[in-house]
């Protein structure tokens, strides 16, 4: 039954994300890209070939892609329950039920897009094999689930505190910046990293980019155990939220 209801909400969830404008699906893949040629411009005005020991279009690929689908995820997941309030009428449908799918949506589309990037840069002679591959799918399900987490907590969190999932987007702005999406975490004084790696999307980005290149310079504070331990402990509490609030989020 279960997953007769996240087959149809999947379904569902994707024709609305990708029709829901004309053109919805390039835009979805353009933001990453144009963030990465952006920056791309912008190292090689610099004359920068490298970041840390890696080539710095998969580098940039890599980080970017990254953070879009951490952050579409959490940001979708605590919209779900609000913008599905109408299937609530059937006893099938729990509000748990769509943030998952949305999750799994918005996850999806970005191992997608890292691929259609990936085999773009390849086209044009760029190495894109990871050294490590176990590694690398170790390190994008840590940020996929980390993210996920997030996203339980936030949306039964945002339902019933409206300015809360406000004050939780103004918040998570930074992230852009402090997970390392486009400068090297390695660069930040040793002092200031123990804040900087709180963030589990830190962790997940540099050890993602390392899986791939076996010279590049990671933080050496990234490590998996802190990113699976968050993202354990954010699903369990996100799925306590759920169980505890689920009358009144399909009430409200």
């Amino acid at each position: 039954m279960t997953l007769a209801v996240w087959n149809a909400l999947f379904l569902r969830e994707a024709v609305a994300r990708l029709s829901s404008a004309r053109g919805a699906w390039v835009l979805i893949v353009l933001e990453p890209v144009l963030h990465a040629c952006f920056m791309l411009l912008l190292y090689t005005v610099l004359r920068t070939r490298s970041v840390a020991g890696a080539d710095v279009a998969v580098w940039l690929v890599l980080g970017l892609t990254g953070y879009f689908t951490v952050q579409n995820i959490f940001q979708r997941a605590m919209g779900a329950v609000g913008a599905n309030k109408a299937l609530f009428a059937y006893r099938q449908v729990r509000p748990i039920d769509t943030v998952i799918v949305r999750a799994g949506l918005e996850a999806l589309l970005g191992t997608v897009i890292l691929i259609v990037l990936l085999a773009i840069l390849a086209f044009f002679g760029r190495s894109v094999i990871p050294d490590a591959p176990m590694e690398t799918m170790l390190s994008f399900i840590g940020l996929m689930l980390c993210a996920l987490g997030i996203g339980l907590i936030l949306s039964v969190v945002g339902d019933l505190v409206p300015e809360a999932g406000n004050l939780a987007n103004f918040l998570f702005r930074p992230l852009y910046f402090l997970s390392g999406a486009i400068f090297p975490l390695a660069a930040i004084p040793v002092k200031y990293r123990d804040w900087v790696f709180l963030n589990p999307f830190a962790h997940g980005l540099e050890l993602l980019r390392s899986s791939f290149f076996p010279v590049y310079h990671a933080a050496p504070e990234a490590n998996f155990k802190y990113l699976f331990g968050f993202s354990v402990v954010s699903i369990f509490i996100g799925l306590a939220l759920q169980i505890r609030f689920a009358r009144k989020l399909r009430a409200q």
